[in-house]
């Protein structure tokens, strides 16, 4: 590492070796000459033979991974043209094959279906480790289903949850991703050989007039890099229209993840609940007691990242004037690595954090005593009823009680007495060891969170993951630091 300039932080410091390589200079390249090997042998196998012989494609398959950087770098900065420039350098090694080589092909035929082909492989990366994390939420919930929580609106104490039914809910916003994500994968086709403008004229000319051996050039060309289909039309890229939408998946991944890694962060504040915490971590340089929720805040500060990207999706793809303008080229150098690698280092976080998190039932407990004696008030003066007690004169009883309990709370900071209370006032049929008896710990205030949560695993989770054993496990979830 040169350390006297700028360093990528995604790549030195939060990303996985696997999304670095599919977006590396080697592959990049490399992934050229396997498009224009693709081209050369789609043309010798459909009868220009006398102009692309097999011995020019052996010579081009020799030295399809032996990039001379040194070469095409010194070229492309004579010429200022970073294709042409590794076509050269290509040339220079392939002395037989050099007339040949990008031939009937515009700039963006490697371009294109090299871009389509990395993100393709990216996709797949990432579908792995979000399939990943939704296994480990789902183990999760089923394990805490039946664990009492309060519940928050406004971030307010509300009716009591459950915490496996409180992170049903972020399952349930990874299938949306999930199902985005495959409605994006059967989008990603081959720009195939469509020529300058996409009109494939010069390809007219190579197979003298014969559109039919053009038709099946383009389908070759994309069967030979994986493509089971390719792009219909093309102007001279494929539409940026597919970028946006690229964006937008992962981007909607990392909301997910953001959602996901505010609520952890809170529920570290109420001391509840934590991400892992390594045995040598250290929370804070002054303070030393502290745990501070770190994995949680570095998913949110790159899921924020992430989600901001769509704008500069958005408007390349609409300053694309007609067939193609230049704008999109410098951005989505950065961009598209930058949004698959942002993905990844959330999702290896995701990953990270929901393999070892750490629930407090006790604290969870006492959070949840605080507040139950008023949310059982309901049901106190319904059994008051039930005792013959009018239901009026019990709702002021326990109406003043509640507020003078609430005064406790607030303004002395001690523990809620309402139980108490309401066990010592003789117009109340019950004392206080029969009110604690009456609302438990909390389970009776739950409705169907438990059932809820175990109906949701069976029927829709479990059998919609069942389907990707073959991506369980295999990833890296440990942080580089």
């Amino acid at each position: 590492m040169n350390r006297e300039v700028y360093q990528e932080p995604l790549v030195s410091r939060y990303t996985s070796k696997e999304m670095q390589w599919i977006f590396s200079e080697k592959n990049k390249f490399t992934t050229w000459r396997r498009c224009w090997i693709a081209l050369a042998e789609a043309q010798h196998e459909l009868g220009l033979d006398d102009i692309v012989t097999r011995e020019m494609i052996d010579e081009l398959r020799k030295h399809a991974e032996d990039i001379n950087f040194e070469v095409a770098a010194a070229r492309e900065k004579e010429i200022r043209h970073d294709v042409m420039a590794h076509v050269y350098a290509y040339g220079q090694q392939c002395p037989r094959a050099e007339a040949i080589i990008h031939l009937g092909a515009t700039s963006q035929f490697v371009g294109c279906n090299s871009d389509l082909i990395m993100q393709r492989d990216a996709l797949k990366l990432i579908k792995k480790a979000l399939v990943n994390v939704i296994a480990n939420l789902v183990k999760f919930c089923r394990e805490y289903k039946d664990l009492a929580t309060l519940g928050y609106t406004h971030y307010q104490p509300a009716q009591p949850t459950t915490v496996g039914k409180r992170f049903t809910l972020y399952v349930q916003d990874l299938l949306i991703d999930l199902d985005y994500l495959e409605n994006l994968e059967k989008q990603v086709k081959a720009r195939g050989a469509k020529g300058t403008v996409g009109t494939q004229a010069t390809f007219i000319e190579l197979f003298k007039g014969d559109h039919g051996k053009v038709r099946q050039l383009d389908r070759l060309v994309a069967d030979k890099l994986g493509f089971s289909e390719v792009f219909a039309v093309t102007g001279q890229t494929y539409t940026r229209k597919l970028d946006m939408k690229t964006g937008e998946t992962l981007a909607g991944i990392a909301a997910s993840a953001h959602k996901f890694a505010v609520d952890l962060r809170l529920l570290s504040n109420l001391k509840v609940q934590e991400e892992p915490f390594a045995k040598k971590q250290v929370g804070s340089s002054a303070m030393a007691y502290k745990r501070n929720p770190m994995r949680s805040e570095r998913m949110t500060g790159l899921a924020r990242k992430l989600m901001g990207l769509t704008a500069d999706f958005g408007a390349t793809y609409a300053n694309q004037w007609f067939e193609r303008t230049l704008d999109d080229s410098a951005i989505r150098r950065m961009d598209i690595p930058q949004a698959f690698l942002l993905a990844d280092a959330v999702l290896k976080l995701y990953l990270n954090i929901t393999s070892g998190m750490v629930v407090f039932p006790q604290q969870i407990e006492r959070h949840l005593r605080r507040e139950l004696p008023f949310m059982a008030t309901e049901k106190i003066l319904m059994e008051c009823v039930g005792h013959g007690k009018s239901r009026q004169e019990i709702h002021e009883i326990i109406k003043v009680h509640s507020l003078a309990a609430g005064r406790v709370v607030k303004q002395e900071g001690r523990d809620n007495d309402l139980l108490a209370r309401l066990g010592n006032d003789d117009a109340i049929p019950f004392s206080q060891a029969d009110l604690e008896k009456m609302i438990g710990n909390g389970s009776e205030f739950v409705g169907r969170a438990p059932q809820q949560t175990e109906e949701f695993l069976r029927e829709i989770v479990e059998p919609r993951i069942q389907q990707y054993d073959d991506l369980m496990g295999g990833v890296d979830a440990a942080l580089n630091v």
